[in-house]
């Protein structure tokens, strides 16, 4: 099945009209024409099942035969994940976390983040791909980079975790997470967060965790700490 996406979608239409571009895409492309199912999420948790009825290149309209809403998941994964130096291994794990199960995102600037610009526009295009790719129908939650000073004063439901290589006393994430539960987990840039931020997400009830025996790249160690609490909750 090919998924479509397009937030302005809903139940209590019975028809819609896509966008120039995806219109293109549809007609052009993908030479689709009328009377061709077409499957669209708005990342809500709804799959409508559409069939074209104006096979247009500028406006292709769809009328909804069918929609139905995926269960959302009992628990909330807030991955807050620090910038890497290289915009593509950041992209990478937007991707793969998409694929796997996440709900929300938050890049958070360091103080030893070397990357502390940072455009979103790009992010959430990659967010879409990979939710339509993966055939998932719930659209990650990506939010505006904030400093760590600021995020961690924050409140949050659930467990709070800080991952971090620092040689202190750490419990393994593993044996720590609850199933149905809202979890935010901080992931460090490439030179960790420094010895002022652990103490002030331990100060705020932030349980500093373990992802392992070995050292993690950034976008690794987020990898598996999203991996870990899905594989937890299956």
């Amino acid at each position: 099945m090919q998924l479509f996406y397009n937030p302005d979608i809903n139940e209590a239409a019975s028809s819609f009209v896509f966008d120039k571009e995806e219109s293109k895409h549809i007609i052009k492309v993908l030479r689709k024409k009328e009377g061709d199912t077409l499957h669209v999420t708005n990342g809500l948790g709804f799959l409508f099942t559409t069939e074209i009825s104006i096979a247009s290149d500028t406006k292709c309209t769809v009328k909804i035969v069918s929609f139905e809403k995926q269960e959302a998941p009992k628990f909330w994964l807030h991955l807050v994940v620090a910038p890497t130096k290289m915009n593509e291994r950041y992209e990478w794990f937007l991707e793969k976390a998409t694929e796997i199960g996440i709900q929300e995102i938050t890049p958070i600037i360091c103080e030893h983040s070397e990357r502390k610009v940072i455009k979103t526009d790009r992010f959430q295009k990659i967010l879409e791909s990979a939710m339509k790719q993966s055939l998932h129908y719930y659209l990650p939650k990506l939010n505006e980079p904030i400093a760590f000073k600021e995020f961690i004063k924050q409140k949050h439901s659930g467990l709070s975790f800080i991952a971090h290589c620092e040689e202190t006393d750490k419990k393994s994430l593993k044996n720590e997470l609850k199933s149905n539960t809202d979890i935010t987990i901080l992931i460090g840039p490439e030179g960790d967060f420094s010895v002022k931020e652990i103490q002030q997400a331990i100060d705020n009830n932030f349980i500093p965790v373990s992802l392992g025996a070995t050292r993690l790249r950034t976008e690794t160690a987020a990898i598996v700490a999203c991996h870990s609490v899905v594989f937890h909750n299956e």
